[in-house]
C-alpha cells in the first residue's frame, strides 16, 4: 500500500482519569492501545504530538456558555447543586461528574481541533487522535458517556478550510450527538452504520435524512443483531462509494467506535477485528484527508487491539506486523491467546433472516441518486489569528464598561436560551408518530417527553427513564433569570458567570478596576460599619476625584472615622 503522512496525537494524562470503579467507560484503554502501539514500534514511523488542551472559549464554538462554565466547576461534591438536582446538564446516571472532568474534555476536544488544523494546512494525510470520537455529547447537555463533542469541534474547525466534509460513523450506537449538530446544513453530510431498535438512543432511522438545506444529506444505515463482516462490508462499501461520487467530499472524518466488534459489554454486533478495520482500509484508499478518531468500546482489550491494528492500517503496514502480541506492559490482560485479534462469536445474524439489509442499502442507494449534486459553497481565506488579535487588543480585560448595547444584547442571548429550552418540547415524535417520507422530519430522539414528564434513555440499558422534576424553588430562580448570570442553586443574591473576567456586575468593585486601570490613584475611605458583599469595606481603596493638586488623593481615615492630623 501507498504511504501515507500519518500525525498520530496522544496525551500521557488521558489514561489517570475514571468515570468510576464500576463505570463501563475506561479512559484507560487510549493508554493500553498507546503501549501496543509503542512496543509494534510504529511511532517512529509517525509523527507524535501532544495537542494543546481546547479551552472552555474553544469549547463554545459547538457548546452553550453556560454548559461549559458547568463542566469548568462541577465536582462530585457540588453536582447535585450544579445539576438543579439532576434536572439538567448531567441527567440520570451515565455522564457521572468525576474528578478532572473538564481537563478529560480539553484533551480529547484538543486533540481533534489539533488533527483536523493539521490536516487543513496540509502537513498530514491522517491524524489520529484514539481519545476522541464522543459523538453522544449534545449542545447543552451530556449524553452516552460523552460530554463535550469533540468531533463537531474538529469538524467546525474544518469548515473554515473546505466547503464539504463527509462524517462516517462505525460505532455500534448511532451518532446522534454530530447528527443533529449538522442536521440543516449541506455542508456536512453524516454517514452513519448503527444497532437500531430499543437501543441508545433510539435515533437513526432509514428516514432519518436531514432538514430543510440539508435533506438528503444525513444517510443512516439501521441494523440488527449478529451483523457479521460480510454483511457490513455489503453495506458499507457501495453506500460510500455512491455518497463519494454524489458529494465528493474535501475531507472525511472517521468514528471508529470499537463496540461495534464482536463480544462488546454494550453493544450487540458480531464484527471481528479485520472485518472493522476494513472500514478504514476502504476510507484510506480513497486518498481523501482522513481524521481517526476513536469513540465507544467497553470491553478494553478489544479496543485496545482495534485501535492499535487500525493505526497500522493508517501506515498501511497491517500486512507486516505479527499478529502474535509482543511483550508490553499489558501483557497478561491479553490472555489466553496473546494475540491481536478479535474473533466473531456464533450468533445469528439478524439481518439476513428477511433481507431486511438488502432492502436498506437499495432505499440508501436510491435515496442518494435523487440528491442534487455535490453543493458548492464560496470560500475565502482564513486567517490565522482573531481579530483582536490582529488589532493588538487582548480579551475581556480592555472592554469598555457595560453600555446599552451590551444590556441588549445580553437580553437578546436570555431571550435565544428561553427558546432553546422550549425546544425541549419537540425535540421527538410521539412514539406512535408515522414515519413521514414526503419531505418532513422523522426523526426520533433519546429524549421525550410524554405526559409533560420529560425522559432521557440510557445507554447501558437502553431503557427511558423519567427526568427529575425541578423542585419549585429552582424553577422560580430559573424563570426569574434563565441564563443562570445571577441565579444560583437554592439561594438568592450569589453571582454566577460563565467566564471569569475584569468586568464586574458590582458597580463600587467595577469603578475601581477601571480607574485603577486607567492610571488614577485611588484613596482610602469609608467609615466604620460599612460592608459590601459581606465584606468589611473600613480599609478599603476607593477612588476619589483628583483635583490636580500636590497633596494626597485622599486623607487618611482611624478606625474611629476620625481624621489623622499630622
Amino acid at each position: 500500500m501507498s504511504k501515507r503522512r500519518v500525525t498520530y496525537y496522544y496525551d500521557s494524562d488521558v489514561g489517570a482519569y475514571s468515570y468510576g470503579v464500576t463505570h463501563a467507560m475506561k479512559p484507560q484503554r487510549m493508554r493500553i492501545t498507546h503501549e501496543l502501539v509503542s512496543a509494534y514500534d510504529m511511532l517512529p514511523k509517525m509523527h507524535i504530538l501532544r495537542a494543546k488542551r481546547a479551552s472552555a472559549e474553544t469549547m463554545t464554538r459547538f457548546h452553550t456558555d453556560e454548559y461549559v462554565d458547568f463542566l469548568s466547576k462541577v465536582t462530585p461534591e457540588n453536582a447535585r447543586r450544579l445539576t438543579y438536582q439532576g434536572t439538567r446538564f448531567l441527567v440520570g446516571d451515565d455522564n457521572p461528574p468525576f474528578e478532572g472532568v473538564f481537563e478529560f474534555c480539553s484533551i480529547s476536544a484538543g486533540g481533534s481541533i489539533a488533527a483536523a488544523n493539521r490536516l487543513m494546512d496540509g502537513h498530514a494525510d491522517i491524524a489520529i487522535n484514539w481519545a476522541g470520537g464522543l459523538h453522544h455529547a449534545k449542545k447543552r447537555e451530556a449524553s452516552g458517556f460523552c460530554y463535550i463533542n469533540d468531533i463537531v469541534l474538529g469538524i467546525l474547525e474544518m469548515l473554515r478550510f473546505v466547503p464539504r466534509v463527509l462524517y462516517i460513523d462505525i460505532d455500534c450506537h448511532h451518532g446522534d450527538g454530530v447528527e443533529e449538530a449538522f442536521y440543516t446544513t449541506d455542508r456536512v453530510m453524516t454517514y452513519s452504520l448503527h444497532k437500531f431498535g430499543e437501543f441508545f438512543p433510539g435515533t437513526g432511522q432509514i428516514d432519518d435524512r436531514g432538514r430543510g438545506k440539508g435533506r438528503g444529506y444525513a444517510v443512516n444505515i439501521p441494523l440488527k443483531d449478529g451483523v457479521t463482516d460480510e454483511s457490513y462490508r455489503s453495506v458499507f462499501e457501495p453506500v460510500l462509494d455512491k455518497i463519494l461520487e454524489v458529494y465528493q467530499p474535501s475531507a472525511i472524518v472517521l468514528q471508529c467506535g470499537a463496540d461495534s466488534l464482536s463480544g462488546d459489554k454494550l453493544g450487540g454486533l458480531n464484527l471481528t477485528m479485520h472485518g472493522h478495520a476494513r472500514c478504514v482500509q476502504y476510507v484510506r484508499s480513497k486518498n481523501i484527508p482522513l481524521m481517526l478518531v476513536g469513540g465507544g468500546g467497553y470491553t478494553v482489550k478489544n479496543v485496545a487491539r482495534a485501535w492499535t491494528y487500525e493505526t497500522a492500517c493508517a501506515l498501511g503496514i497491517e500486512d507486516d506486523i505479527d499478529l502474535n502480541l509482543p511483550w508490553n506492559e499489558y501483557f497478561e490482560w491479553f490472555g489466553p491467546r496473546y494475540r491481536l485479534e478479535v474473533l466473531e462469536s456464533n450468533v445469528e445474524d439478524y439481518n439476513l433472516r428477511d433481507h431486511s439489509l438488502d432492502e436498506v442499502r437499495e432505499k440508501t442507494l436510491r435515496y442518494l441518486s435523487d440528491l442534487r449534486p455535490a453543493p458548492s459553497v464560496q470560500l475565502q481565506d482564513v486567517p490565522r489569528e482573531s481579530l483582536g488579535e490582529e488589532l493588538g487588543l487582548g480579551g475581556v480585560q480592555v472592554h469598555e464598561p457595560f453600555d446599552e448595547l451590551d444590556k441588549r444584547l445580553a437580553q437578546h442571548a436570555r431571550f435565544v436560551y428561553d427558546l432553546q429550552k422550549d425546544s425541549d418540547r419537540s425535540d421527538s415524535e410521539p412514539e406512535d408518530a408515522e414515519d413521514d417520507t414526503d419531505g418532513k422530519d422523522a426523526r426520533r430522539s433519546s429524549r421525550r417527553i410524554r405526559n409533560g414528564q420529560r425522559k432521557r434513555m440510557s445507554i447501558v440499558t437502553s431503557k427511558y427513564f423519567d427526568v427529575p422534576r425541578l423542585p419549585p424553588e429552582f424553577e422560580r430562580d430559573l424563570d426569574e433569570d434563565p441564563c443562570g448570570v445571577h441565579a444560583n442553586a437554592g439561594g438568592h443574591g450569589k453571582k454566577r458567570r460563565f467566564f471569569q473576567s475584569v468586568a464586574e456586575w458590582d458597580p463600587v468593585k467595577r469603578v475601581v478596576l477601571e480607574r485603577e486601570r486607567a492610571g488614577v490613584r485611588a484613596g482610602v475611605g469609608m467609615g466604620m460599619g460599612m460592608t459590601m458583599n459581606g465584606f468589611d469595606t473600613r480599609f478599603m481603596r476607593v477612588p476619589v476625584e483628583d483635583t490636580g493638586s500636590e497633596e494626597p488623593d485622599g486623607a487618611e481615615l482611624d478606625p474611629d472615622g476620625e481624621e489623622d492630623e499630622d
